[in-house]
């Protein structure tokens, strides 16, 4: 479907393919990437990391480090001046470890030289003597083990109970299903810039998704007052969620004050997968019910996510998957248990898509199982159980807002199927050229789903964004904190005021925690409405002081709430959640039955977009979110054993390329106006990653008439499957 731009008085307004106002600095390499930046008198960071996934520190001794020609400062947990520790959620995660160690790349050390690598040699030096011990790496084991934390092994349990919890059904179904841990995988490793200020305080450039809640946990740890940490936004080389908890700030802050020389860390690409949270592998065991004509009765679900070792987002991803758990359809009884747990393994919390992409691979394969027992069409099935407007969730909650969840069904079932090429360029088959497929053991599936997610934070968070704009001369400017992540918010400000002023000239400020207040993460697909929402208010301030007759300089700042949601209750019921958005996936795949590998040919989708704010940037986030959507599908999986993590490179861990890529066909964008957001615009970045790993699933099904209850789908699971 191609979206017709909806031209406004003023060039560049909402509706509009305006350009980046970074685009052309990226794309010419000039844009200043966190691991750009320079500072006269700079030195090098560089932080020691546990081998074992559990064990207690003995001794450290960082003498033979501190004689290291060119080494500057090597600081431990004994040096941490505040509180030794940090975390988004809970602080419940060592600055540096001191007694134990909880994961495999935990943070013991911290050095600071003249060169990057004499403070990896100066990191080897370092004598830590540690006694192994026995990880815990089993989530399922972990809810009644031994704590391995102060804070005990349960992060959070949730019992949803909706309904009739002694309902039955007709018809009965069954599954059990996993999900394996998944890596942002983002360009741009870890990477900053730490310089000390004479006030006593630093200064820290970052690529992050959340300027305050950093402030506040560096300047907890260094015991300083947030003021006397000032952080500002660095060019940040994608994020997905990974960077919303602290990685190195502390740490390179830690290391100017001691030194009182500027300090910059770059993390290597295995640091950054040892030095970031994943998303949460999990397992869940599902029981629908339904009638015999295809009506959903009731929906059981155990769900056990894996948290690694600190708590980070576990709670609200644990919170989100059994919210969704019976996912975008009417669904009058329901009885969800969800578990999620502290282990030795590497900590969990935000990615796309944030406990519902799990939630999806369950709740859509259960439909496609229901379906074939019912000798029902599985799209027919879903359009018989579709959610709409002035419906209940399994919480309880009347949906109150747009909830166009059939159109996406039929649009995006509608879509002309892709041809078959019966000769096939051999670079088309499964695996390429590079292997020798036999045409006639390849088979096409066509797989479906469907998925619905919460937009901005939920139960009882207070979520707030602030935003400035300032209008002088026929130009404005805009204030925000705001991490622009790659998403495009800073094009998105750009048009708003745009729109609501009437001019063309527009800058975007630089995002810090010195010049505006918080603007919240760039995550929960909560910045159009969030932060696009102060934007607005802050322009129409302006905008009524200017028909009112001001001149000059007009400055107006604008703290944007959402309706207020609160905590589920005991029986998980409540009003949680603000708002939601819905997509709808097919997938087409090619499978080689001999050799297990998976080309995916197609994959057509429909969204609910609220309003288009900017076709070419819709476009990028759905084509951006099925990419990781396919990985993980087929491809991408963090490979743990015992604690330890065996693939922490590109090399061993794959994402896919431009030749694993499926052709993207948008067959539908349904704009209805979503109430209260500005322009009526819903966040697009996390719906195209939930239902297309389910629907990708579904296909590699339907080719090989395997039941595949595990993603990824690895060769082993098609090629092996009779063995």
């Amino acid at each position: 479907m191609t979206v017709t731009d909806r031209r406004t008085p003023v060039r560049g307004g909402v509706g509009t393919s305006a350009p980046r106002p970074d685009g052309v600095a990226k794309v010419a390499g000039r844009f200043a990437f966190s691991s750009d930046l320079f500072a006269d008198g700079m030195v090098w960071g560089h932080v020691l990391r546990s081998p074992y996934p559990s064990a207690r520190i003995r001794r450290i001794d960082v003498g033979p480090a501190l004689a290291i020609a060119g080494v500057h400062a090597v600081v431990t947990a004994s040096d941490v001046p505040g509180v030794n520790a940090y975390g988004l959620e809970h602080t419940d995660q060592p600055v540096f470890a001191e007694d134990v160690v909880r994961f495999t790349g935990e943070a013991v050390a911290a050095i600071a030289a003249d060169h990057p690598e004499t403070a990896r040699r100066a990191a080897a030096a370092v004598v830590v003597e540690y006694e192994p011990l026995e990880p815990l790496v089993d989530a399922e084991a972990a809810i009644t083990a031994a704590p391995i934390h102060p804070d005990g092994n349960v992060f959070a349990h949730l019992l949803i109970s909706h309904g009739d919890p002694a309902a039955t059904g007709d018809v009965v179904v069954e599954g059990t299903y996993e999900v394996g841990m998944q890596d942002q995988a983002f360009m741009g490793p870890e990477s900053g810039l730490a310089i000390p200020a004479d006030d006593g305080g630093v200064d820290l450039h970052m690529s992050t998704q959340w300027l305050h809640v950093d402030r506040d946990q560096v300047a907890s740890a260094l015991a300083l007052p947030p003021g006397l940490v000032r952080m500002t936004l660095a060019g940040v080389g994608g994020a997905f969620g990974a960077r919303e908890d602290v990685s190195l700030q502390v740490h390179i802050c830690l290391l100017a004050l001691h030194t009182g020389r500027p300090v910059k860390m770059v993390f290597s690409r295995e640091e950054s997968f040892l030095g970031h949270v994943h998303r949460h592998p999990c397992r869940m065991a599902y029981r629908h019910h339904a009638t015999r004509d295809g009506r959903l009765v009731k929906v059981e679900a155990r769900m056990v996510f894996d948290g690694g070792a600190y708590a980070s987002t576990s709670g609200p991803v644990l919170t989100n998957a059994c919210c969704f758990a019976a996912g975008p359809y009417a669904v009058p009884n329901a009885v969800v248990e969800g578990w999620a747990v502290r282990t030795n393994n590497p900590p969990c919390g935000a990615m796309r898509g944030f406990g519902a992409v799990q939630a999806c691979f369950a709740h859509e394969s259960q439909m496609d199982k229901l379906a074939a027992a019912l000798g029902m069409d599985p799209v027919e099935l879903r359009l018989r159980n579709a959610m709409q407007t002035g419906d209940r969730l399994i919480t309880g909650q009347l949906i109150s807002g747009t909830a166009p969840v059939a159109e996406l069904i039929r649009t995006c079932s509608a879509a002309p199927l892709p041809p078959q090429d019966p000769a096939p360029d051999p670079m088309a088959r499964p695996g390429g050229s590079g292997r020798s497929a036999d045409p006639d053991r390849v088979r096409r599936g066509v797989g479906f789903a469907v998925s619905i997610k919460n937009l901005m934070y939920s139960a009882g968070f207070d979520d707030f964004s602030t935003a400035r704009v300032r209008l002088a001369d026929g130009a404005a400017t805009v204030t925000c904190a705001a991490a622009e992540v790659g998403q495009g918010f800073v094009t998105l400000a750009q048009q708003i005021v745009r729109e609501v002023l009437q001019v063309e000239d527009v800058v975007i400020s630089a995002a810090d925690t010195s010049s505006i207040a918080s603007a919240g993460s760039t995550s929960a697909s909560r910045q159009t409405w969030m932060s696009g929402g102060a934007v607005e208010g802050a322009a129409r301030a302006v905008l009524r002081r200017r028909e009112a007759g001001e001149t000059g300089e007009i400055e107006e700042t604008y703290e944007h709430h959402h309706k207020p949601t609160t905590p589920l209750g005991a029986d998980g019921q409540g009003d949680a959640h603000v708002s939601y958005v819905f997509a709808a996936h097919r997938a087409v795949v090619d499978v080689d039955l001999d050799l297990g590998l998976v080309r995916v040919v197609e994959i057509a989708t429909s969204q609910d977009v609220g309003r288009v704010m900017n076709p070419v940037q819709v476009t990028g986030q759905i084509e951006g979110g099925i990419a990781q959507g396919v990985g993980l599908a087929v491809m991408e999986e963090i490979v743990m054993d015992g604690g330890l993590v065996r693939n922490a490179s590109f090399t061993d861990y794959l994402i896919p390329t431009a030749l694993d890529m499926p052709e993207v066909t948008v067959a539908a964008l349904i704009e209805q106006p979503e109430p209260g957001a500005p322009f009526g615009a819903k966040g697009v970045g996390e719906p195209p990653t939930i239902s297309s790993s389910a629907a990708v699933a579904a296909a590699v099904r339907d080719a090989t008439g395997l039941d595949l209850p595990r993603i990824p789908i690895r060769p082993q699971d098609i090629a092996l499957a009779g063995s």
